[in-house]
């Protein structure tokens, strides 16, 4: 199972940012889709996930902020991230789980300037 990544980089507070993760080598609509970050000298933390059936769990300190969204066609998650903070700076990690089993991806970074 492989995921790639993409879509980070500098943006401005107050901006936005899409990242996606595309999956290959497994069935992705059966797993919970993730994004995990960590930024330096921090633990990773969830940000959101989102269930094989659509239901989703958001961090307290992204709610109303970013939005998790998949299309299990294209085995593609996707992370909006509006009104984007200077704490929002982190490497970002898509992530898949199910059936005891957790595959990442390899990070992207996101910088939000002030």
């Amino acid at each position: 199972v492989q995921l790639q990544a993409s879509g980070g980089g500098l943006v401005q507070a107050g901006g936005s940012r899409r990242l996606s993760c595309t999956a290959s080598g497994t069935d992705f609509r059966f797993y919970t889709m993730g994004w995990y970050r960590q930024a330096l000298g921090k633990q990773r933390e969830l940000v959101p996930h989102m269930r094989a059936g659509g239901s989703t769990l958001y961090a307290d300190s992204v709610k109303g902020r970013f939005t998790i969204s998949r299309d299990n066609a294209k085995a593609t998650g996707f992370l909006q991230m509006n009104s984007l903070k200077p704490a929002d700076t982190a490497v970002y990690f898509c992530n898949l789980e199910a059936f005891g089993r957790a595959y990442w991806g390899q990070g992207t970074l996101v910088t939000v300037s002030s």
